[in-house]
């Protein structure tokens, strides 16, 4: 059974990061199913540490972006999420190429959701892990 409760697709995904950190870093949703969001992120210049790997944050960026949207996705238009609380564990370093993140809830709560992603480079090797904590918030109507 699928955990959505908002009708999206990958081109509106991607259409709302137009002019934001998300574009600019490069990330781009590239698939979704019943219980899982994933995007891919390059790893070039722009996403950089200054010694030439996969700077730690873009990670960070990546698996708030795919948690946050994804928690967004499961609730009413009444609702949104936001971020309470985030950390990663940087496994294996990379300088080039892509990595895709896949992000899955671990707990949907009334008030709460947790996401877990796994962030792989294109030979399936596990770059970072992050675990993310969403509030979800009542939308304050508009007059």
């Amino acid at each position: 059974m699928a955990i959505w409760k908002r009708d999206f697709t990958l081109d509106s995904l991607n259409q709302l990061s137009a002019n934001t950190l998300v574009a600019h870093l490069g990330i781009h949703y590239c698939a979704f199913g019943e219980d899982f969001l994933q995007a891919s992120m390059p790893v070039a210049s722009h996403t950089h540490q200054p010694m030439g790997l996969l700077h730690g944050g873009a990670s960070v960026v990546l698996a708030e972006t795919l948690g946050s949207v994804a928690g967004n996705m499961c609730v009413s238009r009444d609702f949104c999420c936001v971020g309470l609380d985030i950390n990663a564990n940087h496994v294996r370093a990379k300088r080039d190429g892509l990595v895709i993140g896949t992000t899955r809830p671990v707990h949907l709560g009334a008030t709460t959701q947790i996401w877990q992603t796994e962030i792989h480079d294109e030979a399936q090797r596990l770059i970072c892990t992050s675990r993310l904590t969403l509030a979800v918030l009542r939308q304050k109507k508009r007059h």
